[in-house]
């Protein structure tokens, strides 16, 4: 893997009911990479931007009437520090492969507006913002790659790719717009 990661382990104590504050922080240190190690453990890097998440959890577990108690973890051996950097790795790639399987969604679906010849500004429009969602979903997800895994370069490359897909429809949406009749 390279340079070894310094892990950060938060330890979440959130009182069950109303179960809205749990979830808050789950869903906060699951948006910032975290990973669930065990009951009510995560493991993140020690960098940024993973710190400011840990704070922005702690503050919705105080609000939520808990804690969040964070620990500079050093693993003891080798097995240790593979299971953690494990569990990290592989909810990257789970990450990376849910975003190139929405790049083939993205490519699919422009294929079939050709197809279908719908070339219209509404559609142009629809077909952006889906595309600046992958762009901010691949800006968050890069982010939180501290492994620079290889999954990340074919999406860099697969989001080129749907760059390229919409330009080629809005070519067609131009040219069907600007010709008489069309």
């Amino acid at each position: 893997m390279g340079a070894e990661i310094e892990w950060v382990l938060a330890v979440v104590q959130v009182p069950a009911e109303p179960s809205r504050h749990r979830v808050a922080v789950w869903r906060e240190l699951r948006r910032a990479g975290a990973v669930l190690i065990s009951q009510s453990t995560w493991a993140l890097p020690a960098t940024e931007p993973f710190r400011s998440a840990l704070e922005k959890a702690a503050q919705l577990a105080a609000d939520g009437g808990g804690t969040l108690a964070t620990f500079d973890a050093g693993p003891r051996d080798r097995a240790s520090r593979d299971f953690v950097d494990a569990a990290f790795r592989a909810a990257r790639v789970d990450e990376w492969r849910e975003f190139l399987a929405d790049c083939g969604k993205f490519t699919d679906e422009i294929d079939r507006e050709i197809a279908k010849e719908k070339f219209t500004f509404a559609e142009l429009e629809e077909e952006e913002q889906s595309l600046d969602r992958l762009r901010r979903w691949y800006r968050d997800l890069k982010r939180r790659d501290v492994l620079a895994l290889p999954e990340a370069q074919e999406a860099a490359g697969r989001l080129s790719g749907c760059e390229n897909d919409l330009t080629r429809f809005s070519e067609h949406v131009y040219r069907a717009t600007r010709e008489p009749g069309a």
